[in-house]
Protein backbone atom coordinates (compact mmCIF):
# COMPACT_ATOMS: atom_id res chain seq x y z
CA UNK A 1 0.00 0.00 0.00
CA UNK A 2 1.31 3.27 -1.10
CA UNK A 3 2.00 5.90 1.99
CA UNK A 4 -0.36 8.79 1.15
CA UNK A 5 1.62 12.42 2.08
CA UNK A 6 -0.78 15.32 3.09
CA UNK A 7 0.54 18.30 2.32
CA UNK A 8 -1.37 22.12 2.44
CA UNK A 9 0.73 25.07 3.07
CA UNK A 10 4.06 22.96 2.48
CA UNK A 11 5.93 19.89 0.26
CA UNK A 12 7.94 17.94 2.09
CA UNK A 13 11.68 16.71 1.82
CA UNK A 14 12.81 13.10 2.00
CA UNK A 15 15.81 11.32 3.22
CA UNK A 16 16.95 9.28 0.10
CA UNK A 17 16.72 5.27 1.02
CA UNK A 18 19.25 3.42 1.37
CA UNK A 19 19.12 1.57 -2.37
CA UNK A 20 16.83 2.10 -5.19
CA UNK A 21 14.52 -0.27 -4.18
CA UNK A 22 14.57 0.55 -0.35
CA UNK A 23 10.77 1.06 0.71
CA UNK A 24 9.84 4.47 1.70
CA UNK A 25 9.11 4.32 5.59
CA UNK A 26 7.54 7.64 7.79
CA UNK A 27 11.27 7.74 9.42
CA UNK A 28 12.83 8.92 5.87
CA UNK A 29 10.55 11.72 5.68
CA UNK A 30 11.18 15.44 7.48
CA UNK A 31 9.61 19.13 7.16
CA UNK A 32 11.62 21.36 5.27
CA UNK A 33 12.68 23.94 7.38
CA UNK A 34 11.17 26.94 5.30
CA UNK A 35 7.64 25.87 3.24
CA UNK A 36 7.93 25.57 -0.28
CA UNK A 37 5.50 27.17 -2.60
CA UNK A 38 4.98 26.34 -6.65
CA UNK A 39 4.32 29.10 -8.86
CA UNK A 40 0.62 29.67 -9.41
CA UNK A 41 -0.78 28.96 -13.51
CA UNK A 42 -3.30 30.75 -15.12
CA UNK A 43 -6.98 29.89 -15.28
CA UNK A 44 -7.60 27.21 -18.00
CA UNK A 45 -10.68 28.64 -19.92
CA UNK A 46 -11.52 25.13 -20.87
CA UNK A 47 -10.79 21.21 -19.43
CA UNK A 48 -7.85 19.43 -21.51
CA UNK A 49 -9.38 15.92 -22.64
CA UNK A 50 -6.50 14.05 -21.46
CA UNK A 51 -3.26 13.52 -19.41
CA UNK A 52 -0.77 12.05 -22.05
CA UNK A 53 2.37 13.18 -20.84
CA UNK A 54 4.63 14.00 -17.50
CA UNK A 55 7.90 15.45 -16.49
CA UNK A 56 9.68 14.23 -14.11
CA UNK A 57 12.45 12.37 -13.13
CA UNK A 58 11.53 8.76 -14.30
CA UNK A 59 13.92 8.37 -17.02
CA UNK A 60 12.23 4.90 -18.33
CA UNK A 61 8.63 4.35 -19.06
CA UNK A 62 9.30 0.80 -17.21
CA UNK A 63 10.81 2.64 -14.37
CA UNK A 64 8.80 2.71 -11.00
CA UNK A 65 8.74 6.01 -9.54
CA UNK A 66 9.35 6.44 -5.41
CA UNK A 67 6.77 9.57 -4.96
CA UNK A 68 3.86 10.30 -7.56
CA UNK A 69 3.20 13.72 -7.20
CA UNK A 70 -0.45 15.21 -8.18
CA UNK A 71 -0.54 18.86 -8.25
CA UNK A 72 -1.79 20.66 -11.47
CA UNK A 73 0.41 20.55 -13.99
CA UNK A 74 3.14 23.44 -13.66
CA UNK A 75 2.67 23.41 -10.44
CA UNK A 76 5.12 20.32 -9.08
CA UNK A 77 8.38 21.50 -10.09
CA UNK A 78 10.08 22.41 -6.85
CA UNK A 79 8.66 19.42 -5.08
CA UNK A 80 10.40 17.34 -8.16
CA UNK A 81 13.75 19.57 -7.96
CA UNK A 82 13.79 19.23 -4.26
CA UNK A 83 12.98 15.34 -4.27
CA UNK A 84 15.78 15.11 -7.33
CA UNK A 85 18.03 16.96 -4.52
CA UNK A 86 17.71 14.06 -2.60
CA UNK A 87 18.54 11.25 -5.08
CA UNK A 88 14.21 10.02 -5.14
CA UNK A 89 12.95 9.73 -8.12
CA UNK A 90 9.62 11.27 -8.76
CA UNK A 91 6.52 11.07 -11.81
CA UNK A 92 4.49 13.55 -12.14
CA UNK A 93 0.61 12.94 -12.61
CA UNK A 94 -1.79 15.62 -12.52
CA UNK A 95 -5.35 14.53 -10.38
CA UNK A 96 -6.94 18.01 -11.12
CA UNK A 97 -6.85 21.46 -12.30
CA UNK A 98 -8.45 24.95 -12.02
CA UNK A 99 -11.03 26.03 -14.44
CA UNK A 100 -13.40 29.46 -14.42
CA UNK A 101 -16.42 29.31 -11.62
CA UNK A 102 -19.63 31.01 -12.03
CA UNK A 103 -18.26 34.64 -10.70
CA UNK A 104 -15.42 34.89 -12.79
CA UNK A 105 -17.08 37.23 -15.67
CA UNK A 106 -18.24 39.33 -12.35
CA UNK A 107 -15.36 40.14 -10.77
CA UNK A 108 -13.86 42.74 -13.17
CA UNK A 109 -17.39 44.66 -13.07
CA UNK A 110 -17.51 44.38 -9.43
CA UNK A 111 -14.50 45.89 -8.87
CA UNK A 112 -15.04 48.69 -11.58
CA UNK A 113 -18.23 49.24 -9.56
CA UNK A 114 -17.44 49.39 -6.03
CA UNK A 115 -14.88 50.54 -3.75
CA UNK A 116 -13.49 47.54 -0.82
CA UNK A 117 -11.83 48.36 2.23
CA UNK A 118 -10.29 44.94 1.82
CA UNK A 119 -9.45 42.15 -0.76
CA UNK A 120 -9.18 38.83 1.03
CA UNK A 121 -7.10 36.25 -1.05
CA UNK A 122 -6.41 32.82 -0.07
CA UNK A 123 -4.44 30.27 -2.35
CA UNK A 124 -2.33 31.24 -5.18
CA UNK A 125 -4.77 30.39 -7.51
CA UNK A 126 -7.65 32.68 -6.65
CA UNK A 127 -4.68 35.49 -6.56
CA UNK A 128 -4.22 35.16 -10.14
CA UNK A 129 -7.39 35.15 -11.21
CA UNK A 130 -8.20 38.58 -9.46
CA UNK A 131 -5.20 39.71 -10.60
CA UNK A 132 -6.04 39.17 -14.51
CA UNK A 133 -9.71 40.66 -13.49
CA UNK A 134 -8.09 43.85 -11.82
CA UNK A 135 -6.01 44.72 -14.50
CA UNK A 136 -9.26 44.15 -16.78
CA UNK A 137 -11.07 46.76 -14.68
CA UNK A 138 -8.43 49.24 -15.19
CA UNK A 139 -6.21 48.62 -11.94
CA UNK A 140 -7.83 50.32 -9.06
CA UNK A 141 -6.34 51.02 -6.06
CA UNK A 142 -6.93 47.98 -3.94
CA UNK A 143 -5.64 46.42 -0.34
CA UNK A 144 -4.89 42.82 -0.15
CA UNK A 145 -4.93 40.61 2.51
CA UNK A 146 -3.79 37.31 2.22
CA UNK A 147 -3.61 34.19 3.79
CA UNK A 148 0.03 33.40 3.94
CA UNK A 149 3.21 34.11 2.26
CA UNK A 150 2.69 31.81 -0.69
CA UNK A 151 -0.40 33.51 -1.55
CA UNK A 152 1.61 37.04 -0.84
CA UNK A 153 4.30 36.18 -3.93
CA UNK A 154 1.52 36.24 -6.19
CA UNK A 155 1.57 39.66 -6.14
CA UNK A 156 5.05 40.87 -5.65
CA UNK A 157 5.63 41.43 -9.77
CA UNK A 158 2.32 42.91 -10.18
CA UNK A 159 2.95 45.84 -7.08
CA UNK A 160 6.26 46.60 -9.01
CA UNK A 161 4.14 47.77 -11.49
CA UNK A 162 1.29 49.12 -9.90
CA UNK A 163 2.56 52.64 -8.99
CA UNK A 164 0.98 52.48 -5.40
CA UNK A 165 -2.62 50.95 -6.59
CA UNK A 166 -1.79 47.29 -5.00
CA UNK A 167 -1.23 46.95 -1.61
CA UNK A 168 -0.04 43.32 0.11
CA UNK A 169 -1.42 44.80 3.80
CA UNK A 170 -1.88 41.91 6.04
CA UNK A 171 -1.27 38.17 6.49
CA UNK A 172 -2.74 37.00 9.59
CA UNK A 173 -0.62 35.43 12.45
CA UNK A 174 -1.28 31.70 11.59
CA UNK A 175 -2.37 30.98 7.78
CA UNK A 176 -5.44 29.54 8.23
CA UNK A 177 -8.90 31.16 6.91
CA UNK A 178 -10.28 31.09 10.40
CA UNK A 179 -7.36 33.36 12.29
CA UNK A 180 -7.55 35.87 8.94
CA UNK A 181 -11.13 36.22 9.97
CA UNK A 182 -10.66 37.17 13.70
CA UNK A 183 -7.28 38.77 13.04
CA UNK A 184 -8.50 41.30 9.67
CA UNK A 185 -7.94 45.20 10.51
CA UNK A 186 -11.50 47.04 10.84
CA UNK A 187 -12.04 50.44 9.55
CA UNK A 188 -12.20 52.86 12.51
CA UNK A 189 -15.93 54.51 12.50
CA UNK A 190 -17.40 52.78 9.55
CA UNK A 191 -18.16 49.40 8.20
CA UNK A 192 -15.40 47.59 6.86
CA UNK A 193 -16.22 46.24 3.34
CA UNK A 194 -14.64 43.00 2.05
CA UNK A 195 -14.51 41.12 -1.60
CA UNK A 196 -13.71 37.36 -1.40
CA UNK A 197 -12.83 35.78 -4.31
CA UNK A 198 -12.52 32.26 -3.93
CA UNK A 199 -12.63 28.92 -4.88
CA UNK A 200 -16.26 27.44 -5.32
CA UNK A 201 -15.57 24.92 -3.01
CA UNK A 202 -13.81 26.90 -0.13
CA UNK A 203 -15.69 27.02 3.19
CA UNK A 204 -17.42 29.26 4.84
CA UNK A 205 -15.10 30.22 7.47
CA UNK A 206 -13.60 33.46 6.37
CA UNK A 207 -17.61 34.90 5.29
CA UNK A 208 -18.98 33.75 8.82
CA UNK A 209 -15.94 35.12 10.91
CA UNK A 210 -15.84 38.22 8.90
CA UNK A 211 -19.73 38.64 9.56
CA UNK A 212 -19.61 38.12 13.17
CA UNK A 213 -17.28 41.07 13.52
CA UNK A 214 -19.72 43.17 11.28
CA UNK A 215 -18.11 43.00 8.10
CA UNK A 216 -20.02 43.40 4.99
CA UNK A 217 -18.36 40.51 2.74
CA UNK A 218 -19.27 39.63 -0.99
CA UNK A 219 -17.55 36.85 -1.84
CA UNK A 220 -17.41 35.61 -5.81
CA UNK A 221 -17.15 32.03 -6.56
CA UNK A 222 -13.99 32.95 -9.47
CA UNK A 223 -12.59 29.22 -10.23
CA UNK A 224 -12.93 25.87 -8.75
CA UNK A 225 -11.18 22.73 -8.81
CA UNK A 226 -12.17 19.70 -11.20
CA UNK A 227 -10.75 16.03 -11.92
CA UNK A 228 -8.71 15.33 -15.08
CA UNK A 229 -10.79 13.93 -17.94
CA UNK A 230 -8.42 11.31 -18.77
CA UNK A 231 -4.91 9.67 -17.45
CA UNK A 232 -2.26 7.79 -19.58
CA UNK A 233 -2.54 4.30 -18.62
CA UNK A 234 1.02 3.79 -18.58
CA UNK A 235 1.79 6.83 -16.17
CA UNK A 236 -0.98 5.41 -14.56
CA UNK A 237 0.41 1.66 -13.86
CA UNK A 238 3.56 3.43 -13.08
CA UNK A 239 1.36 5.46 -10.45
CA UNK A 240 0.00 2.68 -8.99
CA UNK A 241 3.55 0.92 -8.45
CA UNK A 242 4.64 4.13 -6.52
CA UNK A 243 5.10 3.77 -2.58
CA UNK A 244 4.25 7.38 -2.07
CA UNK A 245 0.96 9.60 -3.60
CA UNK A 246 1.98 13.36 -2.69
CA UNK A 247 -1.35 15.33 -2.49
CA UNK A 248 -1.78 19.07 -1.47
CA UNK A 249 -5.74 19.29 -1.51
CA UNK A 250 -8.54 17.43 -0.31
CA UNK A 251 -10.22 18.06 -4.11
CA UNK A 252 -6.81 15.34 -5.79
CA UNK A 253 -7.79 12.93 -2.37
CA UNK A 254 -11.41 12.64 -3.79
Amino acid sequence: MALLLLSHCSILSFQPPLSSSSSFHSSHIQSLSKPVFASPSPIRNSISSSVSSSSSSVSSSNSIPQVVVTRERGKNNQIIKALEKNGISSLELPLIQHARGPDFDRLASVLNDKSFDWIIITSPEAGSVFLEAWKTASSPEVQIGVVGAGTARVFEEAMKSADGLLHVAFTPSKATGKVLASELPEKVGKRSSVLYPASLKAGNDIVEGLSKRGFEVVRLNTYTTVPVQSVDTVLLQQALSAPVLSVASPSAVR
